[in-house]
């Protein structure tokens, strides 16, 4: 396992990012999206540390190499409180040093049906489009 890996938002996860912003801000306010992005920021650095971490699971009945984590498994370590984390990360790691986040999904949605399909044939040559 590598020192460092660099960590790539796709364009569908920083609109999933964008819309999960807005959703916050007008349900809840924001200090509670501020406290949002906060948990966010740690999954990402969850899954930068430690792609293969506990919690996280090997999602290939969804494509090759993908795996989720779901952002209440950050909770202890964000810097704001979220009492209910709702959402799914979804990354494959196309290279050894990478991880593409792929999508930021709410976990009621179907995370196979919102994974872009060139994600699904990620095990080699990932390209974005």
């Amino acid at each position: 396992m590598p020192n460092s890996y660099s960590l790539i938002l796709t364009g569908p996860a920083r609109n999933d990012l964008l819309e999960i912003r807005a959703y916050t801000l007008q349900t809840h306010g924001p200090v509670a999206a501020d406290a949002y992005d906060s948990l966010l920021r740690q999954a990402f650095k969850d899954i930068r540390d430690n792609p293969f971490r506990p919690g996280s699971k090997d999602r290939s009945e969804i494509g090759a190499n993908i795996r989720s984590f779901h952002t209440s498994l950050s909770r202890k370590r964000a810097s704001s409180s979220v009492k209910s984390p709702r959402h799914f990360v979804l990354y494959f790691l196309p290279k050894e040093d990478e991880i593409v986040i792929s999508r930021v999904l709410h976990d009621a949605r179907d995370l196979a049906r919102h994974v872009p399909d060139h994600h699904k044939d990620n095990a080699k040559g990932y390209k974005e489009r």
